[in-house]
């Protein structure tokens, strides 16, 4: 069983994004919004916002059970949900630089 954050997480993804995307390398391109080859953490937490902004309905910086897949689900505002990206990204930046290259993009969290 997922647990809540990474639920959240797979839920909002942005569907027409994941149809794109063949490859890891794909993935951090769609990312990558500065083109330097890697992802950083703003990168990571705006591209993942994405699917959370389009689902705030009421664009209240809240989504409340109604709004969230399934109907269900405790309310989680955006910066509540930034921060649990932010702990995602930390477990996926195995080498701790900061930054995720594709390898690191692809690889499920610690």
């Amino acid at each position: 069983m997922l647990r809540r954050g990474a639920w959240i997480v797979a839920a909002l993804l942005p569907l027409s994004a994941l149809a794109q995307v063949r490859d890891p390398g794909a993935y951090l391109r769609l990312m990558d919004a500065n083109h330097d080859g890697k992802v950083q953490l703003s990168e990571y937490q705006d591209w993942l916002c994405y699917g959370f902004d389009q689902m705030d309905r009421n664009h209240d910086g809240v989504l409340t059970p109604d709004e969230q897949p399934g109907g269900r689900g405790k309310a989680i505002t955006r910066d509540a949900y930034r921060a649990q990206l932010a702990d995602q990204f930390r477990k996926l930046d195995r080498n701790r630089d900061g930054t995720l290259d594709a390898r690191e993009l692809a690889s499920p969290p610690r």
